[in-house]
């Protein structure tokens, strides 16, 4: 069964995930273009439930889609020290997917140009005048949908070759303890009091919502993921020999890996068509952060429309990418310490620039008086080391979007 086509609007967003609908929702919000995303039906296709996290200063647009939030930031470094730091004026932000999606969603039933399509995007191509995507409804109709510019979300099937790629993997229980366990103003970013792997790094990852609920996440950066077993067992350890959490009930669980590679990810697949999210290079490569960079880059490029360009800026400086690719070899080859690193900039670098920093917001002048607070001869063997290296294909990981 099949249908020609059956709508236009000035812009196809493929994807319902926090990149699709953080760019649906500007476009609609600044009345640049009409809108159509593409959502994939209930069902296998779709993800299940994540968390973004990000920082933020005062009031943004998501706010009714926030969960939870921190004005305080602790890190616990390998020798069990605690180092609480005060990022203010940001607080750190928690967003449930089925709460942004049910906000984004909402906006476009208001919005006289958007609209939300749930089928299946089988191709996407350019056509004369602009770009076509042909989708499968839930009930097995052939639909066409035409439009300008087409930005699409969706995973790639194989990342482009790099020359360093780690893995973001974790696995996360909320929790609810028997009793008040859990200090809702302080949320810990990394604890390094559990057991490193040969290779990498790992932490625990504790965001309270309550005195007696939490998600509590065993995180690894490394080549590989592990499996679900191995996932359980090291948040059984975290939880109860480190956090020591007494009695305690798991309510629900998440999973996810995220690539932190410096391949250089093409915004464009066609004139018409372009890539976003992690798609399109979005994921900070050396913190696995995503949703603030959306966000920016959702700005950016509802500005670009609104000024008649057809180019896409990119999601990250050119410079900030240079240093994620010395800092993920650095750790790759093992040159430098992770737990020691990372507990090192938390404690030699003021929280507000370090927040910057991480989020590639920083000048100049003040990534380099954070490089002297580094281990200088590792990272500068690294620097002189990287732009002679091969780029070769790694395996890609399954996608998992989430509390970056």
């Amino acid at each position: 069964m099949s249908q020609g086509p059956v709508g236009t609007s000035d812009v196809v967003v493929v994807g319902g995930g926090a990149a699709g609908l953080s760019l649906a929702y500007r476009l609609v919000e600044t009345g640049v273009a009409t809108v159509t995303v593409v959502e994939p039906p209930d069902g296998p296709a779709r993800p299940a439930e994540r968390t973004w996290c990000y920082w933020d200063q005062g009031d943004d647009d998501f706010g009714e889609a926030v969960t939870a939030t921190w004005p305080l930031l602790r890190v616990h470094g390998p020798d069990g020290s605690p180092l609480t730091v005060d990022p203010a004026p940001s607080r750190y932000r928690m967003v449930r997917s089925s709460a942004f999606e049910r906000l984004v969603h909402a906006r476009l039933a208001r919005a006289p140009g958007g609209r939300l399509l749930r089928a299946t995007a089988d191709t996407v191509r350019d056509v004369p005048g602009g770009a076509e995507v042909r989708c499968t409804a839930p009930d097995g109709r052939t639909l066409t949908l035409r439009s300008r510019h087409v930005f699409d979300s969706r995973p790639l099937r194989a990342l482009p070759p790099a020359r360093t790629q780690l893995l973001q993997h974790f696995r996360g229980w909320f929790v609810r303890t028997r009793g008040d366990r859990f200090d809702p103003a302080v949320a810990d970013l990394m604890d390094f009091r559990v057991p490193q792997p040969r290779h990498g790094l790992a932490f625990g990852y504790v965001l309270p919502l309550a005195p007696d609920r939490a998600l509590v996440e065993y995180t690894e950066f490394s080549r590989a993921s592990l499996t679900t077993e191995a996932y359980e067992a090291a948040l059984g350890h975290y939880a109860r020999e480190v956090l020591r959490l007494g009695e305690f009930g798991v309510e629900t669980a998440e999973q996810g890996v995220i690539p932190m590679t410096d391949a250089r990810f093409p915004r464009r697949a066609g004139a018409a068509v372009f890539r976003i999210g992690t798609a399109g290079g979005a994921t900070r490569p050396a913190t696995g952060y995503t949703f603030a960079a959306v966000q920016r880059h959702s700005r950016a490029i509802a500005a670009a429309l609104q000024r008649g360009r057809v180019t896409v800026p990119a999601p990250h400086g050119r410079r900030a990418l240079a240093m994620d690719a010395v800092l993920l070899r650095a750790l790759d080859t093992g040159r430098i310490d992770g737990p020691e690193f990372f507990t090192g900039l938390f404690r030699r670098t003021p929280a507000q620039r370090l927040l910057r920093f991480l989020d590639g917001a920083t000048s100049l002048r003040e990534e380099w008086g954070i490089g002297l607070r580094t281990p200088v001869g590792p990272m500068l063997r690294t620097a002189l080391e990287v732009p002679f290296l091969p780029r070769r294909t790694h395996p890609a990981p399954g996608t998992g979007e989430s509390h970056p």
